[in-house]
Formats: C-alpha cells, sequence, structure tokens
C-alpha cells in the first residue's frame, strides 16, 4: 500500500499509509523551528514544544499526558532548526483518540502563566546541564561558528537570559507568524483505511482557520571558513572540523550521504575510525555526520583525544580527506561501501514511526514521499567518479572551518 494524499482548503496536508500492524503512530510536522526566531526569541520554538503540553481549552496538563498513558500509548515532541514535531504511538483502535489529542495540543494549547513560569526552570535545567556535556555542545558552536549573525547558527535551547523573558505574548506571536497551515504536515501510517483518517481530518482538521506563509525565511549569507579554539576546563580535548555542503533539494546529497558513510558512518570500518582509532590509537570516538536541510547542509568531523595527540589526529584526518580527494575508489570498495549504506537505509525504514517521520518530512520538502528503491538505484548508480567531484567540491582544505575546545 501506497501513500494517500489529500490537502485541506486551509493548506494542511493529509497523509496516510496503511500498514498490517496492532501499533499505528500519527505525527504533525510544522514548518517551524529555531531558524525562524528572531533576534529576541532564541530558544522560542522549543520553549513551545515544551509548553504546548502543559494545557488546552478543554485539557490539563495532567489529562494531555494521561490520554494516551491510559491506554499503553505515547506521546512526545521535538525540535529541529526548521521543524516542530508532535507525534504519538498507540494501538490501532485508538487512533481517533491521538488524533484528536494531538490537534488539541497543536491548535488550542492555552499557555497558562503558572506553566510558563514552571517550564522555564525546566528548560533552564536542561541548558545548564547541556552545557556539561562538551560532546553536545561543541556541535552547536561550530554551527554558530560557519553560520554567524544568523538564527540558524543559534542553539536550538536557546540562552537562559531569552528563556527567563518568554512570556503568553511572545509564545501567541511567534505561532501567528511561523505555525502557518500551509506549512504542516499530518502523517499517519497504522491499520486503519485512508477514508477514516480523511473523515476525522474534516472533523478535527478542516475547521482550522487558514494562516498562509507570507514571507520567505531569511537567507543565509555566503559561507567563510573559520577557525577558533576556545578555551575550556575538559579532560579530553574536543574537535569539530567541518562545512556547509548540499541542501535538500540537490541532487548530489545522496553521493554525499555515501561520502559521509565511507569516512567516518556508524560502521566501525569507516576510514576515520580505521586511522585515528585502530591503526594509531589517538581517538576512542571519531566520527562524520551530513545533514541536510531545505537551502543548506552541515557536513561534520568529530573527534575527541588526549591534548597530546591533538595535532597529529588533526593532521591525520586532513589525510584521510586528501585521500579521498584524490584517490579514484575501487570497485570493490566502492560496492562494500554502497551495499552499507543501503543496508543501513532499509534498517532504519523498517519502523514504521521512523517511516511515518521521514514521510512527514519528505510531504513537506517533496510534496511526496521519497521512494525507497528510487532511492537504493540512485545509490547504485553513484560512480567513483561522482564521490571524487563531492570529495573535491565540499571537502577541499580551504573550504574546512575547525573549533577546538581545549
Amino acid at each position: 500500500m501506497e501513500f494517500e494524499q489529500r490537502t485541506l482548503h486551509n493548506g494542511i496536508q493529509i497523509v496516510h499509509k496503511r500498514v498490517s500492524s496492532p501499533v499505528a503512530h500519527c505525527c504533525i510536522l510544522i514548518n517551524a523551528g529555531t531558524r525562524d526566531e528572531l533576534d529576541n526569541e532564541h530558544g522560542i520554538a522549543h520553549f513551545i514544544e515544551h509548553v504546548l503540553f502543559k494545557g488546552t481549552k478543554k485539557r490539563r496538563a495532567f489529562h494531555i499526558m494521561s490520554r494516551l498513558e491510559d491506554v499503553g500509548g505515547e506521546l512526545n515532541a521535538y525540535t529541529t532548526k526548521e521543524e516542530t514535531v508532535i507525534h504519538a504511538s498507540f494501538l490501532k483502535q485508538d487512533f481517533n483518540r491521538a488524533m484528536e489529542l494531538i490537534t488539541d495540543i497543536a491548535f488550542h494549547a492555552t499557555f497558562p502563566e503558572k506553566e510558563i513560569a514552571k517550564e522555564k526552570e525546566v528548560v533552564i535545567d536542561e541548558i545548564n546541564s547541556y552545557k556539561d556535556s562538551p560532546y553536545e555542545l561543541i556541535f552547536d558552536d561550530f554551527e554558530e561558528l560557519i553560520y554567524p549573525n544568523h538564527p540558524f547558527g543559534r542553539n536550538i535551547l536557546g540562552t537562559k537570559n531569552h528563556v527567563s523573558r518568554f512570556n503568553r505574548k511572545g509564545i501567541a506571536a511567534f505561532i501567528s507568524r511561523c505555525y502557518n497551515t500551509d506549512q504542516m504536515v499530518f502523517c499517519s501510517v497504522g491499520d486503519i483505511p485512508f477514508t477514516r483518517v480523511s473523515r476525522l481530518a474534516d472533523k478535527y482538521l478542516n475547521g482550522i482557520s487558514a494562516n498562509k506563509r507570507s514571507k520567505p525565511r531569511l537567507e543565509l549569507g555566503n559561507y567563510r571558513p573559520q577557525d577558533k579554539i576556545i578555551k575550556k576546563s575538559t579532560f579530553q580535548t574536543h574537535c569539530i572540523i567541518g562545512t556547509t555542503a548540499y541542501d535538500l533539494q540537490n541532487p548530489k546529497r545522496i553521493a554525499m550521504h555515501l561520502l559521509n558513510n565511507i569516512l567516518g558512518g556508524p560502521g566501525m570500518n569507516s576510514r576515520l575510525n580505521l586511522a585515528l582509532r585502530e591503526k594509531h590509537g589517538f581517538a576512542y570516538n571519531v566520527e562524520s555526520s551530513y545533514t541536510p536541510y531545505t537551502d543548506t547542509g552541515v557536513f561534520t568531523i568529530y573527534f575527541g583525544t588526549d591534548k597530546a595527540n591533538v595535532e597529529k589526529s588533526h593532521h591525520e584526518i586532513l589525510k584521510e580527506l586528501a585521500r579521498i580527494r584524490e584517490q579514484r575508489m575501487g570497485v570493490m570498495q566502492l560496492f562494500k561501501a554502497k551495499r552499507q549504506l543501503i543496508g543501513q537505509t532499509a534498517i532504519a525504514a523498517d519502523s514504521n514511526e521512523n517511516l511515518m517521520l521521514s514521510a512527514a518530512k519528505s510531504f513537506m520538502v517533496y510534496q511526496k514521499p521519497e521512494d525507497l528503491t528510487e532511492v537504493f538505484n540512485r545509490i547504485e548508480n553513484i560512480s567513483s567518479s561522482d564521490i571524487l567531484e563531492v570529495a573535491n567540491e565540499i571537502l577541499s582544505e580551504n573550504r574546512l572551518s575547525t573549533l577546538i575546545y581545549r
């Protein structure tokens, strides 16, 4: 069964795939995140995600949490640079209950001042805890380095100073400006006919007033490589080497995913892991990541090591980057790399919850689901020349930025 879709008069997309399972999943994806915040709103997208659960016109916080928990279901949410997602997992017979609850939270939250005050303390504790984790913190500081003076470079949590000043009026202003109905996808996966999903969408979502996006997002400036050292009293030295990369619309992003997997993906056989950990013992943890967004992408290589091994580790990484830019991959090497990425992609998509979340994102970006067979074919068609081209476009030494926590 393929995904079925319709768009309501207010612009909200309804997307559903029927699968044979006693468990169903649904979510609402709102195309609004950290990058949509004004200067005085730093952290408000994430803060709203918290306080959405603290009361609606007909429910208090306890009733929201217990509505699905009472039937063994789960309700959660997350915020990224570009989106806010509320999602639920439950038994298929509770679909009506879950859909009604998610739409109630997304569109009828009341943001009681008392709950806002309590949640400020929770989020400030989260910020303090985050500062104790250099491994997590350095990724945010790196994005601030490569996207200076732009909300995209800000961390999602915000600052204590900003969070302490949030109020109901500011929350309402962000929602009115950024929770645009033509930038929303309701997506579900479960053993429910689409006719029923569509009928419930008419009941719970068709009455929502249209609030369509009138202004484009703030454009990102030109990227200029930066090097920075921040003094931290940590036992290990933490380092990120990285750059901007292809966005979600760029056809070369599939080759970039493969390149990332070869260099420092999740496998223990990645080139960086073999060089830094297995061959030299310089670093216990070395990894690379590539995240494409709507109009940019971020590629990073992270490693943590003893202070004495920082320069040697950095040198080895630059050697590996030069090797992938200059040496064409052998036929068998490339075949194994493709097979590994296809296997990882297939396993990730085997979860119906992951399938739902990725489909919601795909319909938001491409207005269609990303067909796995098509993705696999595109991976299969990547040549060693494609890898060389991408490596030289993205990973040339004069494009790299470096951030070190010493």
